[in-house]
């Protein structure tokens, strides 16, 4: 009897562990399970709010760059909005990109751009909406007390599959409000 209740002990330290480890193992399971399931959806956050990020980087860039010019450096300030342009917009910019250089210059305009605020209105893996708030101080030869300007701008912009990762680029601005 000694020897038979040495076994039983044995026996239910057997089933004990057996029981322990059994559990053990379905938790990991189950970790792994979770983790294998929520990775793809946090990976998909971040790629989208890393999109997020690059559009409003973009539409804030184009907007100080359409809101600046200095009649001394009025090529290269256009070709900054021309660079970062696309479709129609840019075909429009462009074909009066002759008009603004002479007024520009005969005046003696040079404008400052500031982004005050950048909103997204809607996007999706190629094109986004942006609102954008924006300030310009001007000065020119019939005001050369600098004054500033808000605009309100909405743009459309699209991304450039010709360049990796795909830069965004404006097909559209409107100025509302």
């Amino acid at each position: 009897m000694v020897v038979a209740g040495s076994l039983e002990q044995v026996r239910q330290r057997v089933t004990g562990r057996s029981l322990l480890l059994g559990v053990l193992a379905l938790a990991a399971v189950v970790a792994v399970t979770a983790t294998l399931l929520l990775v793809p959806r946090i990976s998909s956050a971040s790629a989208q709010q890393e999109r997020r990020s690059e559009v409003l980087r973009a539409a804030r860039q184009q907007a100080v760059n359409f809101t600046t010019l200095d009649y001394r450096r009025l090529d290269r300030d256009l070709g900054r909005v021309l660079d970062g342009a696309t479709g129609d917009f840019r075909k429009q910019f462009r074909s009066g990109t002759k008009d603004l250089t002479q007024l520009v210059t005969a005046n003696k305009a040079v404008a400052t751009g500031e982004v005050l605020e950048a909103g997204l209105v809607s996007n999706d893996d190629d094109s986004a909406r942006v609102l954008v708030v924006a300030d310009s101080t001007v000065t020119n030869t019939a005001s050369p007390k600098p004054e500033k300007r808000h605009y309100r701008i909405q743009m459309d912009l699209v991304r450039d599959p010709a360049v990796r990762g795909g830069r965004w680029l404006v097909s559209d601005l409107t100025f509302v409000g």
